[in-house]
């Protein structure tokens, strides 16, 4: 999961706790050792060259958890390149599970803030951006932190191509309320939903992952999928 402090009009602190959960076994540490250098992101400025190799269209997705839902769009279109950021060790070893075992040779993995490699991408350069159940916030006075404030969705809209797609997913209903007033505010995104109902039903290429099914059937939350359209 992956949060931001706004502290400024366009200054943006990152901020989302410890990185590391429980201690990886040997072979999780072999993964992050010898197989994450061969799909990290590089230093420097990125574009689909430098991450692939050609011109191919790129997807962002901001904090994958276990890499589950990376995976799927990965394998969806494999003429795409993915960039997933994950800042947690052990949700970085489930993506390269993920990668390893399906041969996905178009995902390139940023274990770290997504907001420096976003930020290291050229504006109008990517097709989708991902947030999927972001770390609520829930107190008010932290609401600071929520990655859905007006820095990332500002560099967010920066990077996605004029009639590209931002997909926020979240089942927490403070969070759902906050979402919605921080987009209503905007100009340069288009809610893609005529109904109460667009919003409660999973697109069919968006892949239930065990965290939502988790949230759905162990604690009995509503789950709201938003799709946004940049204008």
């Amino acid at each position: 999961m992956q949060t931001a402090q706004i502290t400024g009009p366009t200054t943006l602190n990152r901020l989302y706790g410890r990185a590391k959960g429980h201690k990886l076994r040997a072979g999780q540490q072999a993964l992050v050792d010898e197989f994450l250098p061969q799909v990290a992101v590089p230093e420097g400025t990125l574009d689909a060259r430098a991450l692939f190799g050609d011109d191919r269209p790129l997807e962002f997705e901001i904090g994958f958890g276990a890499g589950e839902h990376l995976a799927f769009q990965a394998g969806l279109r494999p003429d795409h390149g993915l960039i997933g950021c994950e800042p947690f060790v052990n949700g970085v070893v489930g993506a390269l599970l993920h990668i390893r075992d399906k041969a996905l040779d178009n995902v390139r993995i940023h274990m770290g803030d997504a907001l420096d490699a976003l930020g290291r991408l050229p504006d109008a350069s990517l097709e989708r951006v991902y947030l999927l159940h972001p770390d609520p916030w829930p107190k008010a006075r932290h609401a600071k932190r929520r990655m859905m404030n007006p820095g990332p969705l500002d560099m967010i809209a920066a990077k996605l191509k004029p009639g590209g797609e931002f997909r926020f997913g979240t089942d927490h209903p403070i969070y759902c309320r906050w979402a919605m007033m921080q987009m209503d505010k905007r100009r340069d995104f288009i809610w893609q939903a005529n109904s109460a109902s667009d919003f409660l039903v999973r697109p069919d290429d968006w892949p239930e992952t065990r965290y939502e099914r988790k949230a759905r059937n162990v604690f009995g939350h509503d789950v709201w999928y938003f799709r946004y359209i940049r204008a």
